[in-house]
């Protein structure tokens, strides 16, 4: 189908070069002068209006990267080559691609929708899901799992509910429409995110090796093939100018409108492209998310080193008025762009038709290693799309360690008030537990689908979700995502670290063997010399600690100027850890239901209350430093309890992290209504620590284990191997989690403690 020509005459190269002076609104579309001027001097002439939308939306700052990339290369300079020799596919493409053994491969990432959950929740949320879904596609993977890491303003904020509301609704709508179970994530509330809620979205997938594919344009003689949703006006310039500005106090100082997302078309394509891929009909794929058809053509062409002719007027449009450059800046979801060779065409076309896939073939390869475009006959657009996709403006913005920053260090959480009683202990127990970050998300959680399709082996509330890959093997994969911005505020490149060994530590804990990292990196304005060097730091601990651990980083996201005003949210790096499980059967949830087991404690617990769940939720504080992170006793750790849950000795395991040991055991005793028995002076410390600090101190390198009494042989033989501090505090059983403390003892019924947990949510938002 074709579209009738437009009455107004385009305009053209020949315009271009004929009318030099003419003013361009390049402001408007968030470029700087020195961006038009650099554009201008590429060309040796003005660009048309077609070129500069398409140059502004890839300039951008989410497409571009302009901000970050210098220091995003530190990941790819401290990988080493044993780091690499799992992986397969890693950071340029897509999304990255690891072996996980017996010929499977898994491809998965993490990425922001951000701005456009603020704007409009329940499409900014779902088309996130879409997007990071298509990516995973488009690797020639099929997806099997999502994950969200959503973060909210305060709870009683009166437009929280809002951005809440909508962000669920969108995340379960689009999901659970596609078949793909959520298995994970995080939420938290915090003030910071008041005007910048913060909406991640992880997908993976999985191939057999043979079925890897990468998003390049090769073969002069090739067509290009726009298939899927037709283009419309929703989305012009979407994400990839929402994330690029920052936001006033009123709200985004740019309101594009935000992507409108189609579940079932996205379900239908996938299954679609797969077929494609399985019939070996296309050279490459590569999804329409932001910047749309520009980011399509122009890193199609730049990947594959080659060049590209489109007629534009062969897109199929929703809406018949759009201009050339809305047409190409429109981030209108559910499409993808194929390179198809013409002897395979017919069979191609064949396959969408059979999915009732609207196609159109809108251009070929060719090998002049320039990007042009025409419309109705006229040429719009002539570049080189390297120049457009991988040759943006690079920044090194200053960056500065902020002047405040020694005020609140100095503000350390050891001058707060601490419980001296028992009865102090519980009632700052249940404060804790039942406060809105540490409360159970399961109002949130039940309205995602985790067992769809029937691969799922674990899921939240669990440390990790679990996927099983091969069914006759039982070999799957384990993935966590954690961040601590409380931590990264007060110092950046501990708070990544931290993030990272927190994810690395819970996929250990359910059993896998930890082998990969996705992250996204969600930070405040590059223009601020101070919002920079969080950013730098975090990027600089993140690649320190996966050198350390020995584990690569695949890809991920940027998410910067998440800034309302002068406010910006905390560093919030999100990291994703995926680890391989050999075998599902025996992975490992983070509640015991069998009585009488051994509750075991690995690992030193320190007075360490900076930054902590407890000094934010009790005390409205956060200062100080933040715990030390000893990666080489987290990978000492990880073993052990990988060890454990291969071997059978684990029954219950369950990560120490936000919260203390009273949190993990209030989520142990309440996944499957079982108390437990706790003695506070057999927990093993560096130095003389009081209760408080037993049961709140947010110390890494810990964690909880259930063990039968047959297996505690075992369990200290694998501890003492790898020099793990292990220490017994008590056994599992009755209705009550008892802590005999040294104030006196502390009883509290599992019944009341999962009552206070699961009402904080749905008295808010139910």
């Amino acid at each position: 189908m074709t579209e009738t020509a437009p009455a107004h005459h385009p305009d053209t190269i020949e315009d271009a070069a004929a009318s030099a002076d003419r003013e361009m609104p390049y402001a408007e579309l968030g470029l700087t002068g020195e961006e038009y001027q650099r554009i201008v001097d590429l060309l040796g002439r003005r660009p048309t209006a077609a070129e500069l939308a398409m140059y502004s939306v890839m300039w951008s700052e989410h497409c571009s990267y302009k901000s970050s990339k210098i220091h995003l290369k530190t990941f790819s300079e401290k990988t080493t080559e044993q780091m690499r020799s799992h992986l397969l596919v890693g950071i340029g493409q897509n999304a990255g691609v690891v072996d996980i053994g017996d010929g499977w491969a898994v491809t998965f990432k993490v990425e922001s929708h951000n701005h456009p959950s603020y704007v409009e929740p329940y499409q900014g949320a779902a088309t996130g899901v879409g997007g990071i879904v298509r990516d995973i596609i488009s690797m020639g993977a099929r997806p099997v799992a999502v994950m969200d890491q959503l973060r909210f303003g305060a709870i009683d904020h009166p437009d929280t509910a809002r951005i809440v509301h909508g962000v669920v609704e969108g995340i379960g709508g689009y999901g659970n429409c596609l078949g793909l179970p959520n298995i994970g994530g995080e939420t938290e509330f915090d003030p910071c995110y008041q005007g910048n809620p913060l909406v991640n979205a992880l997908c993976v997938g999985v191939m057999r090796h043979e079925d890897i594919h990468l998003a390049n344009a090769t073969g002069e003689g090739n067509h290009v093939v726009l298939f899927g949703a037709r283009t419309g006006g929703d989305g012009i310039g979407g994400a990839s100018i929402l994330a690029s500005e920052t936001f006033d106090e009123d709200g985004p100082a740019k309101r594009p409108s935000v992507q409108v997302g189609d579940p079932f078309m996205e379900k239908v394509l996938i299954e679609c492209c797969l077929e494609l891929f399985e019939g070996e009909l296309v050279e490459a794929i590569q999804d329409l998310g932001a910047a749309g058809i520009s980011c399509a053509t122009s890193e199609l062409a730049s990947n594959g080193d080659s060049g590209m002719h489109v007629d534009l007027e062969t897109v199929l449009l929703r809406d018949p008025t759009l201009t050339a450059g809305e047409i190409l800046m429109s981030e209108s979801q559910e499409r993808m762009m194929a390179i198809v060779a013409p002897d395979k065409l017919d069979d191609f076309l064949a396959v969408t038709a059979r999915w009732e896939v609207e196609t159109a073939v809108i251009g070929r390869v060719t090998g002049d290693g320039r990007l042009t475009i025409d419309h109705f006959g006229e040429r719009i657009v002539d570049v080189d799309p390297k120049t457009v996709a991988h040759e943006g403006p690079t920044y090194e913005r200053p960056y500065e360690r902020p002047a405040w920053l020694d005020d609140v260090q100095a503000d350390s959480a050891a001058n707060l008030p601490r419980p001296a009683t028992a009865e102090d202990l519980r009632s700052d127990l249940i404060s804790l537990v039942s406060s809105p970050n540490c409360a159970s998300v399961a109002w949130i959680t039940d309205q995602f689908d985790r067992y769809v399709q029937g691969n799922t082996a674990l899921a939240q509330p669990d440390d990790a979700g679990v996927v099983r890959v091969d069914e006759e093997t039982g070999l799957g994969v384990a993935i966590a995502t954690d961040a601590n911005p409380r931590f990264a505020y007060l110092d950046p490149y501990a708070g990544a670290q931290a993030s990272l060994a927190e994810a690395y530590r819970n996929v250990a804990v359910v059993g896998g063997r930890p082998r990969a990292v996705t992250d996204c990196l969600n930070f405040g304005n590059p223009e601020r010399p101070e919002n920079m060097w969080q950013l730098v730091q975090a990027i600089e601990g993140l690649a320190d600690g996966c050198a350390e651990l020995g584990i690569p980083v695949t890809g991920g996201n940027v998410s910067l100027y998440n800034t309302t005003g002068e406010d910006a949210i905390h560093p919030t790096p999100v990291v994703g850890v995926l680890g391989v499980v050999e075998d599902t059967a025996r992975v490992v949830p983070s509640g015991w239901h069998t009585e009488g087991l051994n509750v075991v404690l690995l690992g030193v617990t320190r007075d360490e209350l900076d930054g902590s769940e407890w000094a934010r939720a009790l005390h409205r504080h956060l200062g100080g430093r933040p715990p030390l992170v000893n990666l080489d006793a987290e990978r000492r750790l990880a073993k052990t309890l990988i060890r454990y849950a291969e071997r059978g000795v684990s029954h219950a395991a369950h990560d120490i992290s936000r919260g203390g040991l009273a949190h993990a055991l209030t989520e142990a005793c309440t996944r499957f209504s079982m108390g437990a028995q706790i003695v506070i002076d057999q927990i093993g410390t560096d130095a003389e620590v009081d209760d408080c600090a037993v049961l709140f101190s947010e110390s890494g390198a810990r964690a909880l284990v259930a063990v039968q009494d047959a297996d505690m042989p075992r369990a200290r033989e694998l501890a003492e191997h790898f020099s793990v501090p292990l220490a017994v505090i008590g056994r599992t059983g009755g209705e009550d989690l008892v802590l005999n403390t040294r104030v006196g003892q502390v009883r509290l019924p599992v019944s009341e403690l999962a009552a206070r947990r699961d009402a904080t949510l749905p008295e808010r938002f139910a």
